[in-house]
């Protein structure tokens, strides 16, 4: 049986728009939204779930809500040219606007008595992790959604255990998505997975 003509024409678009969703579904703001109220889940245990979920809604707003809004804001005033800052000479402003977020959010977890230190050690590797991949990204175009991706498998890794090996596809399934629609090439990706795994794994175990 032959396919027809409609469904033939558009077979060659598939992948495409399948990366398109995979790029979505784990843009960094959600999986940054997503580890934050995982952490904030299990990082108060002795004072209730509640605690600590509302810590991590409050982190997840300074540290990924805030950046994101900022970006949407110059997206329709055309500073930059999507969501997803595909120019890396257009990175710059919102890579210093979400680091200002996130050292605020640290400002607010260290002083704060009743803040969970995990998500102190989580956004500090936020941080951290920023600042290698601006500073990288000044002169090279890494991939900032396979960098998240893995640095947030490697957080909830080391904060829940091999309960959640079955996470390990999504910076694959993420690299996968962003070579496919031309935004980075193979090397970008795993540079940016290298860089995300190995700051997160580092600075979290370390502040923790």
């Amino acid at each position: 049986m032959t396919a027809s003509p409609a469904r033939s024409a558009s077979l060659p678009d598939l992948p495409r728009r399948t990366a398109r969703a995979v790029t979505e579904a784990f843009a960094p703001s959600v999986l940054l939204i997503l580890v934050l109220l995982a952490v904030g889940w299990q990082a108060t245990p002795d004072r209730g779930r509640g605690h600590g979920l509302g810590w991590a809604a409050l982190t997840a707003f300074l540290c990924s809500v805030l950046p994101y809004a900022f970006v949407h804001w110059g997206v329709r005033n055309e500073r930059w040219a999507d969501r997803h800052i595909p120019r890396r000479d257009q990175r710059l402003i919102p890579f210093l606007f979400a680091m200002a977020c996130v050292v605020t959010a640290i400002a607010l977890l260290s002083s704060s008595p009743g803040a969970p230190r995990d998500l102190l050690a989580l956004a500090t590797a936020m941080v951290v992790g920023l600042s290698m991949t601006l500073l990288i990204t000044l002169s090279w175009k890494i991939s900032v959604h396979t960098a998240v991706a893995s640095g947030v498998t490697a957080v909830l890794l080391v904060t829940y255990g091999p309960v959640l090996l079955w996470f390990v596809p999504v910076p694959v399934l993420t690299a996968w998505s962003r070579v496919t629609l031309k935004d980075h090439t193979p090397v970008q990706t795993v540079a940016g997975a290298v860089v995300g795994a190995t700051v997160a794994t580092a600075v979290y175990r370390f502040v923790r």
